[in-house]
């Protein structure tokens, strides 16, 4: 091939290879709008009765009968179950015997120290009149204080034979299982003719809740988000057997004991929910939102915009890319101030007036300035998942950049995601 015609070959070559590398130069933008905006928590939790009671046994025995079944309504002190009674009927029979022996040794014992306190006397007498040697009155006395004493014995077994009565008395009554509450049986864990030890443990034979139509969920909130979480925050949850169905409730408290599952800490918030139509049931599971704050008219920038990073910038993140930690930038400080000039920090400069400086975390958007993406430093609040707070730095119709034309939104080309929305 002849030099003259490889030139306009090779010219093509060099034009198609520069098209090529030529970046793209177009932006997506998104204006900055005003509207209301909510923060959310979200959780799952287990749908519980508020008042659940375990009923046991505290006698051993076999299950004579059966009142009682799942979903039994029962008022308190109604009998669930009864326990052969048998044996205790038969211990409260020997427990009285033995109290009655026990007062007839009583009677027995008292007519001693009446014989005893006669021989006493009549010794005494006699010795006045030298008739009876001193020895003798001395035994004399010693075995009407004997006697004394033995009325005394005699008494006091008296009291424990009644206290082995009372016993025996008291465990034949433990033989008829009786509701504590007013409720509704959940579970029933026993049968007619099996036997029920108690030597050791009290066996669950009933679980009874209180009243069904008010009901709580105990919600696991993870550490990251309890701090927004309080008492008195209304929430929303559903459950799998309710498609579809919202239900409402209202959180009574957070507890302060932590959680440990799989490295994840969370703490329990108690919510509590009416159940009028009983929809909800014993260990349900239910998904929980929680807004934690709500704003009527905030200005709000698309989520996309803060994590919109051009192409070959360094840093991202949370907050300006060359900011040091624990210095927030004032915002437009980088637009406004001179070249080379420290930032302003929003911690150490006070506002005009003595007012407290505003209230946010810092964040960096981007928009368009002579065709080149400009950053733009400014505080944000809450944020609902899709759009974010903006405390100061932006004003309504801002037109803030969330995408290069040719990459997705909120992804420089040939670079990762980043920042923190």
């Amino acid at each position: 091939m002849t030099p003259r015609r490889l030139l306009p070959a090779l010219l093509l070559l060099t034009l198609a290879s520069a098209c090529r590398r030529a970046p793209a130069t177009g932006y997506r933008t998104e204006p900055v709008s005003r509207g209301a905006l909510a923060e959310v928590v979200s959780a799952t939790g287990d749908v519980s009765a508020i008042v659940t009671v375990n009923v046991g046994s505290q006698v051993s025995g076999t299950i004579s009968k059966l009142y009682v079944d799942f979903n039994s309504t029962v008022k308190k002190d109604q009998i669930l179950a009864e326990i052969d009674p048998r044996l205790f009927q038969a211990a409260l029979e020997r427990a009285n015997a033995s109290l009655a022996a026990a007062q007839a040794d009583v009677v027995s014992a008292q007519v001693a120290l009446v014989a005893a306190e006669r021989t006493f006397q009549r010794n005494r007498e006699l010795l006045q009149r030298s008739l009876v040697a001193q020895a003798d009155l001395d035994n004399a006395e010693t075995a009407r204080d004997a006697a004394a004493a033995q009325v005394q014995s005699s008494r006091a077994k008296v009291l424990q034979a009644r206290a082995d009565r009372d016993t025996a008395a008291t465990n034949l009554a433990l033989c008829h299982i009786r509701s504590p509450i007013d409720g509704v049986v959940i579970s029933r864990s026993v049968d007619v003719g099996q036997t029920v030890a108690a030597a050791f443990q009290a066996p669950t034979l009933f679980l009874i809740a209180n009243d069904l139509t008010r009901m709580q969920i105990l919600a696991n909130i993870d550490e990251a988000d309890v701090g927004k979480v309080k008492e008195g925050l209304e929430t929303r949850f559903t459950v799998d057997a309710y498609p579809g169905e919202t239900f409402h409730g209202r959180i009574r408290e957070v507890r302060q004991a932590p959680s440990t599952i799989q490295n994840v800490v969370t703490y329990a918030a108690v919510i509590d929910a009416r159940n009028p139509e009983r929809k909800l049931r014993q260990g349900m599971t239910a998904a929980v939102t929680v807004t934690t704050s709500r704003r009527a008219d905030a200005l709000r920038v698309p989520n996309a915009a803060l994590r919109y990073r051009p192409a070959g910038e360094a840093g991202g993140g949370r907050g300006a890319p060359d900011a040091s930690p624990g210095e927030r930038r004032a915002p437009g400080a980088e637009r406004g101030g001179a070249r080379g000039q420290r930032p302003v920090s929003l911690a150490s400069t006070p506002p005009a007036g003595g007012e407290a400086p505003p209230a946010g975390r810092p964040a960096r958007v981007y928009r368009l300035q002579g065709g080149k993406p400009a950053p733009v430093d400014l505080l944000v609040g809450i944020s609902d998942g899709h759009a974010t707070e903006v405390v100061s730095g932006l004003a309504e119709g801002d037109q803030v950049i969330v995408g290069d034309s040719g990459g997705p939104s909120g992804q420089a080309p040939g670079g990762p995601r980043r920042g923190p929305f």
